[in-house]
């Protein structure tokens, strides 16, 4: 029967595949596809490890002393006999040879098959071996850990489909932490649906970046959405739709190609300078997770990247930093990509919704977005710190490169940071032939007292980049990743613009260059606007830029700077900005 699920729409766009059901601690377990002659032998990595599983059950089954409780026993006994279960090990040998999924990733798809069936179950005591369940599978999955470890091999997090005539699959779980999300973005899926998050947690950031339809705050769809169900992602209205007729089918298979039609005439724009309509040039940025990102922001048109993201670079590695020469081989990656165009590179940033790894989270913070994170985490951190500016400076031998540090509230950080920065270069001095390169300094302008300080720090930065996402969460009190307060988070409140607007005109009147990295640049509602406010440099995630050019190009500063000064001074901004055809 088909049925509906509602919830946030983050990312657009139409995505129609069956779903894969991920369980909360079992995301980062490896997803790819074994190629058709290795599919033997990931048939024979799953029994293996079901029947060490099973062994070391009865081992400890046998070792058991003779006062130990028989409820014990009798445990190890439904855990072996689960372990030996054909409808379970069977199962996931289905899932090999007919889907072709690696071991890891078909013991998790089977467990979230039955355990469905267990969830229906109406005696109490049988439901509650669903946890039971979950434990062996626990157990198997740290053994294929531990024989990967030791032969030595890496399995990839994520590999491309590149046979044919399968489905394609979405993504559906209770939550994705954004370096998670990361993992996927190979091509294994094509959308994804979760019961949590807002539209601008970072999971959703990092799905537009990826450019995939995504569904959050969805509430109960991980419990309604079974296994293998036919599911359309509908991005743009914020819809998932289970078990589509075939005339609704239909219907989203014609507006995903019509999606693409649309795709390819944009494309006409990409490599077209951004320039209003009364001469005024526009820079336009993009906003990247990994190296490997700054070639297809290339492709879509950027003419640099406006924000680095780097603590991806620091998340999923068990709690071990990246070292000084892996951070300095991913700049040097970015920038020898961007073929001599500019490369700003966003010092760690950690905490919030961006934990460092599960094991180094912030759940023991009474509120993380208010805790130890970005540049407060680094100045706690100083040889950490120390050495990704070292490899920060190491890499702008290679290309041009802008320092920017987030979360900036106090001029001590960032009097801190200069000094950090200038120890670092004068270590250089000591131990290198070579000039310490030029890296021009700036700051995010996300929370609000930097905004209020501003005329007292730009005379000691380059640049100020504002970060939209976080400056509203900020102002208005609102956890963003909450998608019980999603409907107050508002970009349209009169606080939020007369802040951007302050901040844009103070560093043009101080002659720094100002940028906006958050969503509002990527978001064709505020481009006008903030055209009319004076902006001159967008940073946004690659798929949105050919979008915005195409607005741009069509638009008369100087008209936009007297509809914005009405805007701002109107009690209901958005209103009168929909009046005026800004929005």
């Amino acid at each position: 029967m088909s049925f509906q699920v509602f919830g946030i729409a983050v990312s657009q766009g139409v995505a129609i595949g069956r779903a894969v059901l991920v369980g909360a601690g079992r995301v980062d377990v490896a997803h790819y596809f074994v190629e058709p002659d290795r599919v033997a032998q990931e048939v024979a990595r799953c029994e293996g490890a079901c029947a060490q599983v099973a062994e070391e059950l009865v081992a400890l089954r046998d070792e058991l002393p003779a006062d130990a409780p028989p409820e014990l026993a009798a445990l190890l006994d439904v855990h072996l006999m689960m372990a030996r279960d054909e409808a379970f090990v069977g199962g996931a040998r289905e899932w090999i040879t007919e889907r072709r999924y690696n071991a890891e990733w078909a013991l998790s798809a089977q467990m979230e098959a039955l355990g469905r069936q267990f969830d229906e179950m109406e005696d109490d005591y049988l439901r509650e071996r669903k946890v039971d369940l979950e434990q062996v599978v626990e157990r198997i999955l740290a053994v294929l850990s531990r024989q990967a470890k030791g032969g030595g091999e890496s399995l990839p997090a994520a590999l491309p489909r590149d046979f044919g005539g399968d489905d394609p699959l979405l993504l559906v779980a209770s939550d994705i932490a954004p370096a998670d999300l990361i993992g996927f973005r190979q091509g294994v899926f094509r959308g994804f649906i979760t019961d949590v998050g807002g539209r601008t947690s970072h999971t959703a950031i990092v799905a537009r970046s990826m450019n995939i339809p995504a569904v959050v705050g969805a509430r109960e769809a991980s419990r309604l959405i079974r296994q293998d169900d036919w599911v359309i992602i509908d991005g743009d209205a914020g819809i998932a739709i289970v078990d589509p007729s075939p005339v609704v089918l239909a219907e989203y298979r014609f507006r995903q190609r019509q999606a693409e039609l649309e795709q390819e005439r944009l494309s006409l724009w990409r490599h077209r300078p951004a320039v209003t309509l009364d001469g005024h040039p526009v820079e336009m940025l993009a906003n990247i997770e990994l190296p490997a990102d700054a070639e297809a922001a290339l492709a879509a048109g950027a003419e640099g990247v406006g924000l680095f993201r780097t603590e991806f670079l620091f998340m999923n590695r068990g709690g071990k930093l990246p070292t000084e020469d892996e951070q300095y081989l991913a700049y040097r990656a970015a920038l020898e990509n961007l073929q001599g165009r500019p490369l700003t590179i966003r010092t760690v940033d950690v905490g919030a919704d961006k934990p460092l790894d599960r094991s180094h989270g912030s759940d023991h913070q009474l509120n993380p977005a208010l805790g130890l994170r970005a540049i407060r985490w680094s100045l706690a951190e100083p040889v950490m710190f120390r050495q990704q500016l070292r490899a920060i400076l190491r890499a702008a031998q290679h290309g041009p490169v802008r320092l920017l540090i987030p979360m900036l509230a106090h001029q001590s950080e960032l009097m801190e940071v200069r000094s950090t920065l200038d120890r670092v270069r004068a270590q250089w001095s000591t131990h290198s032939d070579q000039p310490c390169p030029r890296v021009d300094l700036g700051i995010m302008v996300e929370v609000p007292a930097a905004a209020l300080i501003l005329d007292r720090v730009l005379p000691w930065v380059d640049f100020v980049s504002i970060g939209t996402n976080d400056l509203i969460q900020y102002t208005l009190a609102i956890d963003r990743a909450d998608e019980a307060v999603a409907h107050l988070y508002d970009p349209w409140h009169p606080a939020v613009l007369q802040l951007i607007a302050s901040v844009i005109r103070q560093a043009r009147s101080a002659g720094k260059a100002v940028c906006v990295c958050g969503e509002m640049a990527g978001d064709l509602a505020f481009t006008a606007l903030l055209l009319g406010l004076g902006l001159r440099s967008f940073s946004m995630n690659p798929p949105q830029i050919t979008l915005v050019k195409q607005r741009i190009l069509r638009a008369d500063a100087a008209k936009l700077q007297e509809m914005a000064a009405d805007v701002l001074a109107h009690e209901q901004p958005q209103e009168r900005a929909r009046q005026l055809g800004l929005a």
